[in-house]
């Protein structure tokens, strides 16, 4: 019999429990307001809060908090409660403010917004005691089988979760010494012995990549037929090369390896910013941008603007725009220069003091105003604020395995490459490095770290030729 399997690991009283919070901060904000609050303005308020809990449990399920198998450490969870508030708190601003509140709305909502911060953190510390005191109520019995040393570790992680189970002991393998090892129930070949006499509802089984595939499969179906829940636990080399999670297809199970973050919430916080920060960017510098063009046209002939394909997110290619600054034939005076490439390995091209610059294209290169049109590239979604630098197809054609793993992300307008020194790496290689460090390392948190940088390198004037 197929049972619906949904929310099995779903923290579910956690959540109600986070209603209720939301709740109590209603009750809190709405007596704040005391008198002011009229029937008509109270209907508001409450949908404001509907919204409000909506946006913020959402957010708070992508983010996997109510997840048992989540790892429960304070900092992360006070982090992903305030990205959660934080979108909840945007989305509603937006919904409130098209509708045009009243003085009554407007206050409630500004106390609510304080009150359900401040509850929701002390609702993370309470819980997370709470956890502690009553894990083993009621839980689930369990045992588990396996190498000793892998279930002393399986246990330490078990523990940083939120998982309720009561551990009851551990079932050697064959010829496995019992020395040193405690909790021992006695060896699989007896695990009907065991189930019976300790009352178990669960056992955990670690499969081993060295095993024969059917090794435990007698046993699973032992427990199957005495009604005990099986829980296997895969150890294949092929889980430690890279990121990985298991998730399942219908009924295929499926592991996923990646080297790139897959967090939606995460790159639709990350595509909202590029979308925001390039309209503002565009309408903020557009004075600039048309003194630019100007100055151009004024300056030597050809047009305004430079379109060249770049490579962008695995391959794709795109039609990327920049401020001319040098001259018509650069691209065919190209390859005399390249004697005088300063980049090491002959994949990327720099030079100093290059002769195609014009006089215009020099200044606005070392202000890096040649690069406001990519505001457009990153509205439309070829590019992305801070990404890794957009290589040309040339480039690209020579890049190596290793290399190409560069641009499994969008690239950007700025990045970790060039707010550590642009001008001053010579090697292919450190630019890699520095590209696969960001891929590695991204964040929202390292995104805004790299654009308050860019700003200070480009008020510096230092690293752009």
């Amino acid at each position: 019999m197929k049972q619906n399997n949904r929310g099995a690991n779903t923290n579910s009283i956690q959540m109600l429990i986070d209603i209720v919070v939301l709740l109590i901060a209603y009750l809190f904000s709405r007596l704040y307001v005391g008198n002011a609050f009229v029937d008509n303005a109270m209907m508001q308020c409450f949908s404001i809060v509907l919204v409000f809990m909506i946006i913020f449990i959402a957010s708070n399920k992508e983010a996997r908090i109510y997840d048992v198998t989540l790892f429960f450490y304070f900092d992360r969870f006070f982090k992903i409660v305030t990205k959660s508030w934080i979108t909840a708190a945007i989305g509603t601003t937006f919904i409130i403010f098209f509708f045009e509140p009243t003085y009554v709305v407007r206050h409630f909502f500004y106390a609510y917004l304080v009150s359900s911060f401040v509850l929701q953190f002390i609702n993370v510390i309470i819980s997370r005691i709470l956890q502690i005191m009553t894990q083993n109520q009621n839980a689930p019995r369990a045992a588990f089988v396996g190498v000793f040393e892998d279930y002393e570790k399986f246990n330490y992680f078990l523990n940083k979760t939120s998982m309720r189970l009561e551990e009851v002991g551990y079932i050697n393998l064959p010829g496995r010494s019992s020395k040193g090892v405690y909790n021992v129930l006695g060896e699989i070949k007896d695990i009907e012995k065991i189930i019976r006499q300790n009352e178990l509802d669960q056992i955990f089984f670690f499969r081993y990549s060295s095993e024969p595939a059917d090794y435990i499969q007698k046993y699973v179906d032992i427990c199957m037929e005495m009604g005990v829940t099986v829980r296997v636990v895969l150890d294949s080399p092929m889980l430690h090369r890279s990121n990985s999670f298991v998730s399942s297809i219908g009924v295929y199970p499926m592991i996923t390896y990646h080297t790139i973050a897959l967090n939606q919430y995460e790159q639709m916080v990350k595509r909202f910013i590029d979308i925001v920060g390039s309209i503002v960017g565009i309408v903020l510098t557009s004075p600039v941008m048309l003194i630019t063009a100007l100055a151009i046209k004024l300056d030597s002939k050809g047009p305004v603007f430079f379109v060249q394909k770049r490579v962008g997110q695995n391959g794709r290619v795109f039609k990327m725009l920049k401020f001319r600054s040098m001259c018509v034939d650069a691209e065919a005076k190209k390859e005399e220069l390249m004697k005088n490439n300063e980049m090491e390995g002959g994949v990327m091209f720099k030079m100093k003091n290059d002769p195609r610059v014009t006089k215009v294209g020099r200044f606005i290169r070392k202000t890096s105003i040649d690069e406001l049109p990519q505001f457009f590239n990153i509205l439309v979604g070829h590019m992305s604020l801070v990404g890794t630098r957009p290589p040309t197809l040339d480039e690209v054609s020579k890049y190596g395995r290793s290399q190409w793993r560069r641009i499994s992300i969008k690239p950007g307008l700025t990045g970790l490459w060039q707010v550590s020194g642009r001008s001053d790496i010579t090697d292919f290689d450190e630019v890699v490095n520095l590209d696969l460090e960001y891929i590695d390392r991204w964040s929202l948190t390292l995104d805004a770290k790299i654009l308050l940088g860019t700003v200070g390198l480009i008020l510096g004037r230092k690293g752009a030729y």
